[in-house]
């Protein structure tokens, strides 16, 4: 077995190569912070989208509700009136075609159902029943135990904080990508 190898002047100054707060792999002038941030939320948004996570939510909550449809469900939960295809498939950043889809099986299980838009009859806006209300209370309240359970090792303060700087983040990119003119990564 060959002996360890010890770092020569030629490692050593590989290693000052990067400049200090930022990492080898880092594009340049990416700070080592904003790397590993943009690494953990791929981390959280993959764990929180895939299949099995999806099929164990909606398995806890007690509701049939396919994938691509929760966030169009959420989405009408918080809107304060019945929201038209094209401003849910902006809002989603997802093409029109994809919308119409989603309604018409939401409208078939009774989660959603079509209204004339009252500022213009040629238009329909797409309103939560009461199903769809309590499918979507079902599907958050699964995945708050669920939140809870993973971060029971957390203080009540770190949790709080974590909240309080995800929703500043949140806040801020949304900000910045509405300057951009642009819905954010990858739009």
């Amino acid at each position: 077995m060959p002996p360890p190898q010890q770092a020569g002047p030629a490692s050593a100054a590989s290693a000052d190569a990067a400049p200090a707060g930022t990492r080898p792999d880092a594009p340049p002038g990416v700070p080592a912070d904003i790397v590993e941030i943009e690494r953990a939320l791929t981390r959280v948004a993959h764990l929180l989208t895939r299949h099995r996570q999806h099929d164990r939510t909606v398995a806890a909550a007690g509701v049939p509700v396919d994938r691509a449809a929760v966030p169009l469900l959420r989405l009408l939960d918080d809107s304060a009136e019945p929201l038209r295809p094209s401003e849910l498939a902006a809002r989603l950043n997802v093409e029109a075609p994809h919308i119409t889809r989603l309604v018409q099986r939401l409208e078939k299980v009774g989660y959603v159902d079509r209204v004339p838009d009252a500022r213009d009859r040629r238009a329909q806006r797409v309103r939560l029943r009461d199903e769809g209300r309590h499918a979507v209370e079902c599907i958050r309240a699964a995945r708050r135990r669920w939140m809870h359970e993973a971060l029971a090792s957390w203080s009540e303060e770190e949790r709080r904080q974590l909240a309080e700087l995800v929703n500043r983040m949140v806040d801020d990119i949304l900000a910045h990508s509405a300057e951009q003119g642009c819905a954010g990564p990858g739009a």
